[in-house]
């Protein structure tokens, strides 16, 4: 069934597109796939579709990026989609029970959800809160060290109609609820916004280096910042003398492509050292090659003689024009006999 966008998304869609210049439209995508998300709780093919009619691109180019991005959901979405970590550091804390007891309690799997449409449940690769783990989200709202027992009471609150209150940042709201606020447009709702304050674990190395007095050494928060001038750069210091009588090269980046692929393929007395007092390294022509490669070669080539048209032989043009033949005969003779029928 084709979903038709409400005015208001239509007129939203307007603003987000104004707010790129006329010949960057297209930048406008990502915003417009959450709008549209936050309409449908999802982005299907007729927001695809949508997407690409106000900012005149194909189907093929949105769904490109709306298959990119996993905030994006290709499939209806509960109203709250909860993501457990069970990467490494969530996982050694205990990430991977917590989600397999929420699969177990919930009846559903990764990216699945449930019948009543409340949660969709997946399991995340990290949520960057290592020293919270193990962690889980409800849409993008962090729960900090969670267990299987408070996870469970978590997705019942929120399947009972209630909404907990996240360990940091603002209360939660649903899945269409953030996806307008992702695409731009503030959320009017009492408490909806709020700012996160860092917890305990994230100022802990702060805290043991007040109380040592560690600090970064010559660290003057009060250093001007130079202004890149060419004459205000320090001029570079020269190398101290080593005592050689090898004459100076050219540093390893200035050689050339072909001295570099020789002295990679053939590390042998014969190869050209640059640093070796009186050598002297070619800098055009072909890498060298060794004898055994060179009859390597000419037993290839002598094998594979190209044919009349300069082509390998394998592309044999004969066959080609024979087959070629044979087939408008075979159509020939399919059409005689269809006119015999008549």
């Amino acid at each position: 069934m084709t979903t038709v966008f409400t005015d208001e998304t239509r007129a939203r869609a307007r603003e987000i597109i104004a707010r790129y210049p006329a010949d960057r439209s297209r930048s406008a995508l990502l915003p417009l796939l959450h709008l549209v998300q936050s309409e449908e709780g999802y982005v299907s093919p007729a927001g695809v579709a949508f997407c690409a009619e106000v900012l005149g691109l194909n189907k093929a180019q949105v769904g490109a990026v709306a298959s990119f991005y996993t905030m994006y959901k290709r499939r209806p979405t509960g109203d709250y989609l909860v993501s457990v970590c069970t990467n490494t550091m969530c996982n050694v804390l205990g990430g991977q029970e917590v989600y397999d007891t929420l699969t177990e309690h919930l009846g559903v799997g990764h990216d699945e959800t449930t019948e009543d449409g409340k949660i969709t449940l997946e399991h995340a690769e990290c949520l960057a809160a290592c020293d919270y783990g193990p962690v889980m989200t409800v849409n993008y709202d962090f729960f900090d060290g969670v267990d299987p027992q408070t996870a469970v009471g978590l997705v019942d609150e929120l399947r009972a109609g209630g909404r907990p209150t996240p360990s940091r940042g603002a209360r939660l709201c649903t899945l269409k609820e953030m996806s307008v606020q992702l695409a731009g447009f503030a959320d009017e709702r009492e408490g909806a916004v709020a700012d996160g304050v860092p917890g305990e674990p994230s100022l802990r190395g702060l805290l043991l280096a007040q109380q040592h007095g560690v600090s970064a050494p010559g660290f003057d928060p009060n250093t001007p910042i130079r202004s890149g001038k060419a004459e205000e750069k320090p001029a570079p210091a020269k190398a101290a003398p080593t005592g050689s009588t090898a004459p100076d090269v050219a540093a390893p980046d200035r050689k050339s492509p072909q001295v570099r692929t020789a002295e990679t393929r053939q590390p042998d007395a014969k190869t050209a050292v640059p640093d070796a007092p009186g050598t002297k390294v070619p800098t055009d022509g072909a890498a060298p090659t060794s004898p055994d490669a060179q009859a390597a070669q000419a037993a290839g080539v002598a094998a594979n003689k190209p044919a009349a048209d300069a082509k390998p032989a394998g592309d044999d043009a004969e066959a080609q024009e024979r087959n070629l033949s044979e087939a408008e005969s075979a159509t020939g003779d399919a059409a005689n006999d269809k006119g015999a029928q008549k």
